[in-house]
């Protein structure tokens, strides 16, 4: 609003549009918090309400950007073990993805909450860290999570609150392709991005 008063004052225009912004947090685990779409409008508004009348600017249209309010829960990575390693009290589960597809565990700090799918079991759980396939000390995917104790090769590991990052994220890391991207909706899945594949990295290569 300060802006706005000040490009009238300075240029005499009165913008009739205020945007601002988005990036509004979602949960990504359990417990978490996620964006109260009532409460912000009700701030929002009253905020941009009082500054307008102290600064005599009419009341602009509002625009926001909720993006990530919107795409991440509507996104659910999907990885499948590889293998898992019990030493002691530890287990490690080491599934086909990683840094490549999801840097933002490494980058800065980001926690998920997997979970088995494809199969019941009534295994009772037990705490481990999920570890991607790139041979780095940081590529971790999720660390001291619960997941079932009989966990083995070949199972299915979900991440939800995936659908904001990990397409527009997603590397060639050590020349491993991206995934495919895949709709589902009402039983009915389709492919929206394939999986890149080694041809289509090749196809970069120039040679000697």
């Amino acid at each position: 609003v300060g802006l706005m008063a000040r490009i009238r004052d300075q240029h005499g225009i009165t913008l009739p549009q205020l945007n601002i912004g988005g990036g509004h947090a979602i949960a990504y685990r359990p417990g978490e918090e996620h964006l109260n779409i009532s409460a912000l409008a009700q701030r929002v508004r009253a905020e941009l309400e009082d500054g307008c009348a102290r600064a005599h600017l009419p009341l602009p249209r509002l625009t926001l950007e909720p993006g990530r309010a919107i795409a991440g829960p509507a996104g659910v990575a999907v990885y499948r073990v590889l293998a898992v390693k019990r030493t002691g009290t530890r287990t490690f589960v080491a599934v086909d993805g990683g840094m490549s597809d999801n840097p933002r565990p490494a980058l800065y700090g980001v926690r998920y909450a997997p979970r088995l799918v494809g199969r019941p079991t009534t295994a009772p759980p037990r705490l481990a860290t999920v570890v991607g396939r790139h041979c780095e000390a940081g590529d971790i995917l999720a660390d001291d999570v619960a997941l079932p104790g009989d966990i083995h090769p070949g199972d299915l590991l979900a991440l939800p609150a995936a659908g904001a990052y990990h397409l527009s994220m997603a590397s060639g890391y050590n020349l491993i392709g991206r995934p495919p991207v895949i709709a589902v909706s009402n039983g009915t899945a389709r492919t929206l991005v394939r999986r890149e594949s080694q041809d289509d990295m090749n196809r970069r290569d120039i040679g000697l």
